[in-house]
């Protein structure tokens, strides 16, 4: 069974309701980041990520939103 997600933060100027957004796995506490896949290959270099992972860009104001709003 998929485990239910919570979202926390989103994009503040989002205006189709599917932008970059934080997530928790209700379960466990993990986090999921939905952002625009990196492509640009220099970048990727500098990560050397292992198979199976990915990276993402998410806009500052998503992380911002959720760690103001986590302090209150």
């Amino acid at each position: 069974m998929t485990e239910p997600l919570r979202k926390l933060s989103g994009d503040p100027s989002c205006k189709n309701g599917t932008c970059p957004t934080l997530w928790t796995k209700t379960a466990n506490g993990d986090y999921v980041v939905q952002g625009y896949v990196v492509t640009d290959p220099a970048e990727l270099a500098q990560m050397d990520l292992p198979e199976g992972e990915t990276a993402v860009h998410v806009p500052a104001a998503v992380l911002e939103e959720y760690f103001a709003n986590a302090q209150r």
